[in-house]
Protein backbone atom coordinates (compact mmCIF):
# COMPACT_ATOMS: atom_id res chain seq x y z
CA UNK A 1 0.00 0.00 0.00
CA UNK A 2 3.06 2.34 0.43
CA UNK A 3 3.70 1.95 -3.53
CA UNK A 4 0.42 1.52 -4.99
CA UNK A 5 -0.97 4.48 -2.53
CA UNK A 6 0.83 7.09 -4.04
CA UNK A 7 0.57 5.30 -7.83
CA UNK A 8 -3.01 5.33 -7.38
CA UNK A 9 -2.51 9.59 -7.43
CA UNK A 10 -0.28 9.38 -9.81
CA UNK A 11 -2.40 7.33 -12.59
CA UNK A 12 -5.71 9.33 -12.23
CA UNK A 13 -3.80 12.79 -12.58
CA UNK A 14 -3.38 12.58 -16.83
CA UNK A 15 -7.07 11.27 -17.12
CA UNK A 16 -8.44 13.75 -14.35
CA UNK A 17 -6.69 16.06 -16.44
CA UNK A 18 -8.83 15.41 -20.07
CA UNK A 19 -12.01 14.93 -17.42
CA UNK A 20 -11.35 18.89 -16.77
CA UNK A 21 -10.85 19.51 -20.34
CA UNK A 22 -14.31 17.73 -20.80
CA UNK A 23 -15.92 19.73 -18.18
CA UNK A 24 -15.24 22.97 -18.87
CA UNK A 25 -15.64 22.68 -22.71
CA UNK A 26 -18.87 20.90 -22.52
CA UNK A 27 -20.11 23.87 -20.85
CA UNK A 28 -19.74 26.06 -23.40
CA UNK A 29 -20.31 24.04 -27.23
CA UNK A 30 -21.56 20.73 -28.27
CA UNK A 31 -19.39 21.15 -31.13
CA UNK A 32 -15.97 21.58 -29.39
CA UNK A 33 -17.21 18.91 -26.74
CA UNK A 34 -18.27 16.39 -30.15
CA UNK A 35 -13.97 17.93 -31.51
CA UNK A 36 -12.59 16.72 -27.90
CA UNK A 37 -13.28 13.17 -29.20
CA UNK A 38 -11.04 12.60 -32.37
CA UNK A 39 -8.53 15.10 -30.78
CA UNK A 40 -7.83 13.29 -27.43
CA UNK A 41 -7.81 10.02 -30.01
CA UNK A 42 -4.99 11.48 -31.19
CA UNK A 43 -3.32 12.97 -28.21
CA UNK A 44 -4.18 10.87 -25.23
CA UNK A 45 -5.11 7.77 -26.98
CA UNK A 46 -1.42 7.86 -28.76
CA UNK A 47 0.03 8.52 -25.88
CA UNK A 48 -1.02 5.12 -24.29
CA UNK A 49 -0.05 3.67 -27.55
CA UNK A 50 3.89 4.52 -26.19
CA UNK A 51 3.19 2.88 -22.85
CA UNK A 52 5.44 0.04 -24.08
CA UNK A 53 8.11 2.53 -23.28
CA UNK A 54 6.50 2.75 -19.96
CA UNK A 55 5.95 -1.25 -19.12
CA UNK A 56 9.26 -1.26 -20.67
CA UNK A 57 11.85 0.87 -18.81
CA UNK A 58 10.01 -0.30 -15.31
CA UNK A 59 10.68 -3.87 -16.81
CA UNK A 60 14.34 -3.60 -17.11
CA UNK A 61 15.06 -1.31 -14.43
CA UNK A 62 13.31 -3.33 -11.84
CA UNK A 63 15.21 -6.68 -13.16
CA UNK A 64 18.52 -4.92 -13.10
CA UNK A 65 17.90 -3.83 -9.56
CA UNK A 66 16.87 -7.49 -8.33
CA UNK A 67 20.08 -8.55 -9.84
CA UNK A 68 22.09 -5.55 -7.48
CA UNK A 69 23.93 -3.90 -11.02
CA UNK A 70 23.48 -0.16 -10.78
CA UNK A 71 25.79 0.88 -13.57
CA UNK A 72 23.37 -1.31 -15.62
CA UNK A 73 20.38 0.61 -14.63
CA UNK A 74 21.95 3.84 -15.30
CA UNK A 75 22.92 2.34 -19.21
CA UNK A 76 19.23 0.69 -19.40
CA UNK A 77 17.85 4.25 -18.63
CA UNK A 78 20.10 6.30 -20.75
CA UNK A 79 18.87 3.90 -23.89
CA UNK A 80 15.26 4.31 -23.15
CA UNK A 81 15.94 8.01 -23.12
CA UNK A 82 17.00 8.35 -26.46
CA UNK A 83 13.86 6.01 -27.75
CA UNK A 84 11.51 8.18 -25.35
CA UNK A 85 13.46 11.27 -27.37
CA UNK A 86 13.17 9.88 -30.92
CA UNK A 87 9.84 8.88 -30.56
CA UNK A 88 8.33 12.51 -29.20
CA UNK A 89 10.29 14.18 -32.23
CA UNK A 90 8.30 11.96 -34.89
CA UNK A 91 5.28 12.40 -33.07
CA UNK A 92 5.73 15.85 -33.50
CA UNK A 93 6.44 15.92 -36.90
CA UNK A 94 3.19 14.26 -37.66
CA UNK A 95 1.16 16.22 -35.35
CA UNK A 96 2.10 19.64 -36.84
CA UNK A 97 2.12 18.23 -40.49
CA UNK A 98 0.22 15.52 -40.97
CA UNK A 99 -2.77 15.96 -38.08
CA UNK A 100 -5.52 17.87 -39.95
CA UNK A 101 -5.34 15.21 -42.87
CA UNK A 102 -5.51 12.23 -40.42
CA UNK A 103 -8.35 13.69 -38.25
CA UNK A 104 -10.32 14.64 -41.23
CA UNK A 105 -9.85 10.87 -42.75
CA UNK A 106 -10.68 9.67 -39.20
CA UNK A 107 -14.11 12.29 -38.57
CA UNK A 108 -15.47 11.37 -42.10
CA UNK A 109 -17.05 13.71 -44.21
CA UNK A 110 -20.43 14.26 -41.98
CA UNK A 111 -18.26 15.63 -39.13
CA UNK A 112 -16.29 17.44 -41.17
CA UNK A 113 -17.14 20.90 -39.22
CA UNK A 114 -15.49 19.75 -36.32
CA UNK A 115 -12.19 19.25 -37.69
CA UNK A 116 -10.99 22.82 -37.34
CA UNK A 117 -11.18 22.67 -33.77
CA UNK A 118 -9.94 19.23 -33.18
CA UNK A 119 -6.87 19.85 -35.43
CA UNK A 120 -5.89 23.36 -33.48
CA UNK A 121 -6.08 21.07 -30.35
CA UNK A 122 -3.77 18.35 -31.59
CA UNK A 123 -1.15 20.48 -32.97
CA UNK A 124 -0.93 22.52 -29.67
CA UNK A 125 -0.84 19.84 -27.70
CA UNK A 126 1.55 17.83 -30.07
CA UNK A 127 4.25 20.59 -29.23
CA UNK A 128 5.10 18.66 -26.22
CA UNK A 129 5.73 15.34 -27.30
CA UNK A 130 9.30 15.21 -27.23
CA UNK A 131 9.00 16.12 -23.29
CA UNK A 132 6.13 13.79 -22.62
CA UNK A 133 7.94 10.47 -23.72
CA UNK A 134 11.27 11.77 -22.45
CA UNK A 135 9.36 12.42 -18.86
CA UNK A 136 7.17 8.72 -18.90
CA UNK A 137 10.75 7.31 -19.65
CA UNK A 138 12.27 9.04 -16.05
CA UNK A 139 8.54 8.37 -14.80
CA UNK A 140 8.90 4.62 -15.29
CA UNK A 141 12.19 4.25 -14.20
CA UNK A 142 11.28 5.43 -10.66
CA UNK A 143 8.59 3.39 -10.59
CA UNK A 144 10.82 0.41 -11.50
CA UNK A 145 12.97 1.20 -7.99
CA UNK A 146 9.88 0.99 -5.92
CA UNK A 147 9.73 4.67 -5.50
CA UNK A 148 5.82 6.32 -6.40
CA UNK A 149 6.38 9.58 -4.23
CA UNK A 150 8.29 11.46 -6.70
CA UNK A 151 6.67 11.26 -9.91
CA UNK A 152 3.38 12.18 -7.63
CA UNK A 153 5.13 15.30 -6.96
CA UNK A 154 5.38 16.44 -9.89
CA UNK A 155 1.96 15.23 -11.43
CA UNK A 156 0.42 16.73 -8.41
CA UNK A 157 2.50 19.92 -9.76
CA UNK A 158 1.62 19.52 -12.99
CA UNK A 159 -2.31 18.91 -12.10
CA UNK A 160 -2.40 22.11 -10.59
CA UNK A 161 -1.23 24.43 -13.55
CA UNK A 162 -3.34 22.67 -15.71
CA UNK A 163 -6.31 23.09 -13.50
CA UNK A 164 -5.42 26.80 -13.48
CA UNK A 165 -4.68 26.88 -16.88
CA UNK A 166 -8.51 26.00 -17.66
CA UNK A 167 -9.73 28.88 -15.14
CA UNK A 168 -7.85 31.42 -16.77
CA UNK A 169 -7.81 30.29 -20.43
CA UNK A 170 -11.14 28.71 -21.15
CA UNK A 171 -13.81 30.59 -18.01
CA UNK A 172 -12.23 33.92 -18.00
CA UNK A 173 -10.68 34.69 -21.46
CA UNK A 174 -13.04 32.32 -23.17
CA UNK A 175 -10.64 30.60 -25.36
CA UNK A 176 -12.15 27.39 -25.68
CA UNK A 177 -10.54 23.90 -26.78
CA UNK A 178 -7.69 26.38 -28.11
CA UNK A 179 -7.07 27.37 -24.53
CA UNK A 180 -7.76 23.83 -23.14
CA UNK A 181 -5.04 22.44 -25.07
CA UNK A 182 -2.29 25.46 -24.16
CA UNK A 183 -3.30 24.69 -20.48
CA UNK A 184 -2.57 20.75 -20.93
CA UNK A 185 0.43 21.46 -23.11
CA UNK A 186 1.61 23.43 -20.27
CA UNK A 187 1.04 21.12 -17.67
CA UNK A 188 2.83 18.13 -19.52
CA UNK A 189 6.02 20.08 -19.74
CA UNK A 190 6.01 20.79 -16.08
CA UNK A 191 5.59 17.14 -15.20
CA UNK A 192 8.39 15.92 -17.69
CA UNK A 193 10.80 18.71 -15.89
CA UNK A 194 10.50 17.77 -12.52
CA UNK A 195 10.42 13.93 -13.17
CA UNK A 196 13.64 14.38 -14.77
CA UNK A 197 14.45 16.15 -12.09
CA UNK A 198 13.19 13.63 -9.74
CA UNK A 199 15.38 10.73 -11.02
CA UNK A 200 18.23 13.16 -10.65
CA UNK A 201 17.77 13.30 -6.88
CA UNK A 202 18.01 9.30 -7.06
CA UNK A 203 21.74 9.61 -8.34
CA UNK A 204 21.02 8.49 -11.96
CA UNK A 205 21.92 10.53 -14.65
CA UNK A 206 18.56 11.57 -16.79
CA UNK A 207 20.28 13.81 -19.12
CA UNK A 208 22.83 10.84 -20.23
CA UNK A 209 21.46 9.45 -23.62
CA UNK A 210 23.04 6.75 -25.55
CA UNK A 211 22.07 5.51 -28.44
CA UNK A 212 20.98 1.40 -28.18
CA UNK A 213 24.22 -1.17 -30.13
CA UNK A 214 22.32 -3.73 -32.45
CA UNK A 215 22.70 -6.17 -29.73
CA UNK A 216 20.95 -4.12 -27.13
CA UNK A 217 18.44 -2.88 -30.25
CA UNK A 218 17.32 -6.82 -30.26
CA UNK A 219 17.24 -7.04 -26.33
CA UNK A 220 14.42 -3.74 -26.13
CA UNK A 221 12.78 -4.97 -28.90
CA UNK A 222 12.45 -8.38 -27.34
CA UNK A 223 10.66 -6.89 -24.42
CA UNK A 224 8.89 -3.98 -25.98
CA UNK A 225 7.88 -5.12 -29.25
CA UNK A 226 5.68 -7.76 -27.66
CA UNK A 227 4.27 -4.88 -25.41
CA UNK A 228 3.87 -2.95 -28.28
CA UNK A 229 1.58 -4.92 -30.08
CA UNK A 230 -0.41 -5.57 -26.71
CA UNK A 231 -0.56 -1.59 -26.61
CA UNK A 232 -1.52 -0.97 -30.26
CA UNK A 233 -4.63 -3.36 -29.79
CA UNK A 234 -5.60 -1.86 -27.43
CA UNK A 235 -5.56 2.06 -28.07
CA UNK A 236 -6.73 0.65 -31.92
CA UNK A 237 -10.00 -0.62 -30.12
CA UNK A 238 -10.44 2.43 -28.32
CA UNK A 239 -9.51 4.49 -31.18
CA UNK A 240 -12.19 2.66 -33.25
CA UNK A 241 -15.09 3.00 -30.73
CA UNK A 242 -14.89 6.63 -30.95
CA UNK A 243 -14.33 6.67 -34.88
CA UNK A 244 -17.52 4.43 -34.87
CA UNK A 245 -19.66 6.69 -32.16
CA UNK A 246 -17.96 10.32 -34.30
CA UNK A 247 -19.81 8.79 -37.55
CA UNK A 248 -23.53 8.48 -35.47
CA UNK A 249 -23.03 12.15 -35.29
CA UNK A 250 -22.45 15.06 -32.77
CA UNK A 251 -24.66 14.11 -29.91
CA UNK A 252 -23.44 10.46 -30.45
CA UNK A 253 -19.97 11.55 -30.03
CA UNK A 254 -20.21 14.36 -27.38
CA UNK A 255 -22.17 11.83 -25.19
CA UNK A 256 -19.46 8.86 -26.28
CA UNK A 257 -16.67 11.48 -25.51
CA UNK A 258 -18.24 12.01 -21.70
CA UNK A 259 -18.03 8.80 -20.81
CA UNK A 260 -14.99 7.74 -22.31
CA UNK A 261 -13.63 10.04 -20.65
CA UNK A 262 -15.28 9.07 -17.52
CA UNK A 263 -14.38 5.82 -18.17
CA UNK A 264 -10.69 6.42 -18.71
CA UNK A 265 -10.79 8.03 -15.10
CA UNK A 266 -12.13 5.14 -13.34
CA UNK A 267 -10.48 2.95 -15.43
CA UNK A 268 -6.58 3.97 -14.48
CA UNK A 269 -7.47 3.19 -10.28
CA UNK A 270 -6.26 -0.38 -11.29
CA UNK A 271 -3.19 0.81 -12.88
CA UNK A 272 -1.17 0.88 -9.23
CA UNK A 273 -2.13 -2.60 -9.11
CA UNK A 274 -0.59 -3.51 -12.47
CA UNK A 275 2.28 -1.30 -11.45
CA UNK A 276 2.56 -3.10 -7.83
CA UNK A 277 3.03 -6.61 -9.91
CA UNK A 278 5.53 -5.11 -12.17
CA UNK A 279 7.57 -3.61 -9.57
CA UNK A 280 7.58 -6.40 -6.92
CA UNK A 281 7.09 -9.60 -9.05
CA UNK A 282 10.33 -9.56 -10.73
CA UNK A 283 12.44 -10.14 -7.50
CA UNK A 284 9.94 -12.86 -6.60
CA UNK A 285 10.14 -14.41 -9.92
CA UNK A 286 13.35 -14.68 -10.84
CA UNK A 287 15.67 -12.51 -8.52
CA UNK A 288 18.08 -13.77 -5.50
CA UNK A 289 15.16 -14.01 -3.19
CA UNK A 290 12.51 -16.13 -5.72
CA UNK A 291 9.69 -17.52 -4.17
CA UNK A 292 6.53 -18.27 -6.63
CA UNK A 293 4.57 -18.81 -3.18
CA UNK A 294 5.01 -15.55 -2.24
CA UNK A 295 4.28 -14.33 -5.80
CA UNK A 296 1.16 -15.89 -5.66
CA UNK A 297 0.35 -14.46 -2.49
CA UNK A 298 0.84 -11.46 -3.64
CA UNK A 299 -1.28 -12.00 -6.78
CA UNK A 300 -4.26 -13.20 -4.28
CA UNK A 301 -4.06 -9.56 -1.88
CA UNK A 302 -3.93 -7.99 -5.75
CA UNK A 303 -7.12 -9.66 -6.83
CA UNK A 304 -9.07 -9.16 -3.82
CA UNK A 305 -7.95 -5.29 -3.39
CA UNK A 306 -9.02 -5.13 -7.44
CA UNK A 307 -12.22 -6.53 -6.83
CA UNK A 308 -13.32 -4.16 -4.06
CA UNK A 309 -11.94 -1.40 -6.18
CA UNK A 310 -13.68 -2.22 -8.95
CA UNK A 311 -17.33 -2.68 -7.15
CA UNK A 312 -16.63 1.05 -5.28
CA UNK A 313 -15.72 3.04 -8.75
CA UNK A 314 -17.92 1.05 -10.85
CA UNK A 315 -20.79 2.51 -8.83
CA UNK A 316 -18.76 6.26 -8.36
CA UNK A 317 -18.82 6.52 -12.05
CA UNK A 318 -21.60 5.40 -13.09
CA UNK A 319 -23.27 7.09 -10.35
CA UNK A 320 -21.37 11.24 -11.74
CA UNK A 321 -22.70 10.99 -15.45
CA UNK A 322 -26.18 9.74 -14.41
CA UNK A 323 -27.18 12.21 -11.41
CA UNK A 324 -24.72 14.84 -11.88
CA UNK A 325 -25.14 15.18 -16.28
CA UNK A 326 -25.07 18.97 -16.09
CA UNK A 327 -21.60 19.22 -14.81
CA UNK A 328 -20.33 17.86 -18.44
CA UNK A 329 -23.01 19.35 -20.63
CA UNK A 330 -26.39 21.07 -20.43
CA UNK A 331 -27.69 19.49 -23.85
CA UNK A 332 -30.65 16.95 -23.17
CA UNK A 333 -29.46 14.95 -26.32
CA UNK A 334 -26.37 14.50 -25.13
CA UNK A 335 -27.51 13.65 -21.79
CA UNK A 336 -29.91 11.28 -23.19
CA UNK A 337 -27.17 9.39 -24.99
CA UNK A 338 -25.44 9.29 -21.80
CA UNK A 339 -27.69 7.89 -20.02
CA UNK A 340 -28.46 4.45 -22.61
CA UNK A 341 -25.06 3.18 -21.39
CA UNK A 342 -24.72 3.64 -18.21
CA UNK A 343 -25.52 0.08 -16.93
CA UNK A 344 -22.54 -1.28 -19.67
CA UNK A 345 -20.31 1.26 -18.47
CA UNK A 346 -20.60 -0.39 -14.78
CA UNK A 347 -20.10 -3.75 -16.05
CA UNK A 348 -17.03 -2.83 -17.90
CA UNK A 349 -15.37 -1.01 -15.06
CA UNK A 350 -15.90 -3.35 -12.72
CA UNK A 351 -13.34 -6.15 -14.40
CA UNK A 352 -10.84 -3.92 -15.03
CA UNK A 353 -9.03 -3.45 -11.28
CA UNK A 354 -8.50 -7.03 -11.46
CA UNK A 355 -7.65 -7.32 -15.39
CA UNK A 356 -4.74 -4.90 -14.48
CA UNK A 357 -3.06 -7.20 -11.65
CA UNK A 358 -3.62 -10.33 -13.82
CA UNK A 359 -2.05 -8.66 -16.62
CA UNK A 360 0.59 -6.93 -14.89
CA UNK A 361 1.86 -10.41 -13.44
CA UNK A 362 2.15 -11.82 -16.72
CA UNK A 363 4.24 -8.48 -17.85
CA UNK A 364 6.46 -9.25 -14.78
CA UNK A 365 6.85 -12.58 -15.68
CA UNK A 366 7.76 -11.78 -19.20
CA UNK A 367 4.93 -13.93 -20.61
CA UNK A 368 4.72 -11.30 -23.86
CA UNK A 369 3.42 -13.58 -26.21
CA UNK A 370 0.87 -14.91 -24.84
CA UNK A 371 -0.34 -11.02 -23.67
CA UNK A 372 0.49 -9.98 -27.11
CA UNK A 373 -1.49 -12.49 -28.64
CA UNK A 374 -4.57 -12.71 -26.26
CA UNK A 375 -4.56 -8.56 -26.83
CA UNK A 376 -4.60 -8.98 -30.36
CA UNK A 377 -7.43 -11.83 -30.22
CA UNK A 378 -9.50 -10.13 -28.29
CA UNK A 379 -8.75 -6.50 -30.55
CA UNK A 380 -10.33 -8.66 -33.13
CA UNK A 381 -13.21 -9.60 -31.74
CA UNK A 382 -13.99 -6.48 -30.63
CA UNK A 383 -13.45 -5.42 -33.91
CA UNK A 384 -16.10 -7.63 -35.35
CA UNK A 385 -18.28 -6.77 -32.77
CA UNK A 386 -18.40 -3.41 -33.34
CA UNK A 387 -18.60 -3.65 -37.13
CA UNK A 388 -21.77 -5.36 -36.72
CA UNK A 389 -23.63 -3.19 -34.12
CA UNK A 390 -23.29 -0.51 -36.06
CA UNK A 391 -24.43 -2.41 -38.86
CA UNK A 392 -27.76 -3.01 -37.27
CA UNK A 393 -28.00 0.13 -35.85
CA UNK A 394 -27.30 -0.66 -31.99
CA UNK A 395 -26.19 3.21 -31.48
CA UNK A 396 -23.69 4.12 -28.69
CA UNK A 397 -24.93 1.25 -26.53
CA UNK A 398 -23.62 -1.23 -29.30
CA UNK A 399 -20.39 0.28 -29.34
CA UNK A 400 -20.03 -0.09 -25.43
CA UNK A 401 -21.54 -3.12 -25.66
CA UNK A 402 -18.89 -4.47 -27.14
CA UNK A 403 -16.54 -2.45 -24.96
CA UNK A 404 -17.51 -4.88 -22.07
CA UNK A 405 -17.11 -8.01 -24.25
CA UNK A 406 -13.49 -6.98 -25.10
CA UNK A 407 -12.70 -6.12 -21.25
CA UNK A 408 -14.12 -9.73 -19.91
CA UNK A 409 -12.37 -11.62 -22.43
CA UNK A 410 -8.73 -10.03 -21.46
CA UNK A 411 -10.04 -10.62 -17.63
CA UNK A 412 -10.81 -14.52 -18.23
CA UNK A 413 -7.91 -15.18 -20.86
CA UNK A 414 -5.37 -13.62 -18.45
CA UNK A 415 -7.02 -15.59 -15.59
CA UNK A 416 -6.97 -19.02 -17.25
CA UNK A 417 -3.32 -18.57 -18.07
CA UNK A 418 -1.88 -17.58 -14.43
CA UNK A 419 -4.11 -20.45 -13.11
CA UNK A 420 -2.30 -23.30 -15.64
CA UNK A 421 0.14 -25.23 -13.64
CA UNK A 422 2.62 -25.07 -16.26
CA UNK A 423 2.01 -21.33 -16.55
CA UNK A 424 4.97 -18.42 -14.92
CA UNK A 425 3.51 -18.65 -10.89
CA UNK A 426 2.94 -22.73 -10.67
CA UNK A 427 6.08 -24.03 -12.67
CA UNK A 428 9.13 -24.14 -10.66
CA UNK A 429 11.79 -25.64 -13.02
CA UNK A 430 10.48 -23.51 -15.78
CA UNK A 431 13.03 -21.52 -17.67
CA UNK A 432 11.10 -20.27 -20.32
CA UNK A 433 9.97 -17.28 -19.01
CA UNK A 434 13.27 -16.33 -17.27
CA UNK A 435 15.34 -12.90 -17.81
CA UNK A 436 17.88 -14.99 -19.92
CA UNK A 437 15.93 -17.15 -22.30
CA UNK A 438 13.89 -14.41 -23.51
CA UNK A 439 14.11 -14.06 -27.16
CA UNK A 440 12.74 -11.11 -29.93
CA UNK A 441 9.24 -12.82 -32.12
Amino acid sequence: MVFSGPATGLCICAPLMSLISTAVIGQGSSTELAALGPGTVFCDNMNLLFMFLSIATSNMVATSLAKGDKKDVQHQISILLFVGLTCGTLMLLFTQFLGSQALTAFAGAKNVHIVPAATKYVQIRGLAWPAILYGLVAQSSSLGMKDSMGPLKALLVASAVNGMGHLVLCKMLGYGIVGAAWATMASQIVAAYMMIEALNKKGFNSFAVSVPSPSEFLHLFGIAAPVFVTMFSKVAFYSLITYFATAMGTHMVAAHQVMIQMYSMCMVWGEPLSQTAQSFMPELMYGRTRSLEKARMLLKSLMIIGGILGLVIAGIGASVPGLFPNIFTSDPNVIQQMHKVLLLFFVAIFATPCTHSLEGTLLAGRDFKFVSLAMSGCFSLGALLLMLVSSRGYGLPGCWGALLVFQWARFFLALQRLLSPTGILYSESSTQFQVGKLKAT
